[in-house]
């Protein structure tokens, strides 16, 4: 699991981060100020960090210093400003990337993606019961023969690949989808969509082993999950 090391004041936004990341296959270490983002620098590894320009007790500039001498990862810049001098102020500093708040919230994920791939963070490969899945590239395998799916069945898939451990409710996956689509998802439409994607990727529809339904909560990838 990729760990994402964010440095943002807001309470709220923090809150709304955390769990963003959290549902993206992310776990998230948390720091309010520019005093206790280096304090947690020295007994904790990240794969990438966020960081708020606006801290109370200083900028993220300073932090981005910190971060890149002690650990050398990304560095995204949050920030609220537009101004082309703090744009051009954090790429100099050595960040990565830069997004100005308010953030659509897919364009963040996509952004952490393409960082870590850049440098070498990420897995790109997923392998589970015969089916492979190239985040990169954007293509699905089944035993060795690709499976074309929609965007809102590929959607779905990545739902389930970067979050290989947990149970994901429905009242989730609606959430998701909804926001991935751009259009209302309902409880119909998404067990419509499960079956088509069963369809597609399991070796018996009937008997799931990639996409495994928890009664009476919703549905979890199956075993045998690798990353590459």
């Amino acid at each position: 699991m990729k760990r994402i090391f964010l440095v943002e004041d807001d309470k709220e936004i923090a809150k709304n981060l955390g769990r963003l990341l959290c549902s993206e296959g992310f776990a998230v270490i948390h720091a309010p100020t520019k005093q206790e983002a280096v304090s947690l620098l020295g007994g904790n590894r990240f794969d990438l960090a966020l960081v708020d320009i606006s801290l109370p007790d200083g900028n993220g500039f300073s932090v981005c210093t910190e971060i890149k001498q002690s650990q050398d990862i990304p560095v995204i810049f949050l920030t609220a400003s537009q101004d082309e001098a703090s744009v051009v102020t954090g790429l100099n500093m050595g960040a990565d990337d830069y997004i100005t708040k308010p953030f659509r919230p897919r364009e963040l994920i996509a952004r952490i993606g393409n960082a870590l791939r850049r440098a070498g963070h990420a897995a790109s490969v997923f392998e589970i019961g015969g089916l492979s899945v190239d985040t990169n590239s954007g293509i699905v395998k089944k035993n060795g023969k690709e499976v074309y799916l929609s965007a809102l069945e590929y959607r779905l898939l990545l739902i389930f690949i970067n979050n290989p451990k947990s149970i994901i409710t429905r009242e989730r996956l609606l959430d998701e989808l909804w926001d991935a689509a751009g259009e209302f998802v309902n409880n119909n439409t998404l067990t419509v969509y499960i079956k088509r994607l069963r369809e597609k990727v399991e070796d018996d529809y009937a008997n799931p082993q990639i996409i495994l339904t928890v009664r009476g909560t919703g549905y979890r990838l199956g075993g045998g999950y690798v990353s590459e």
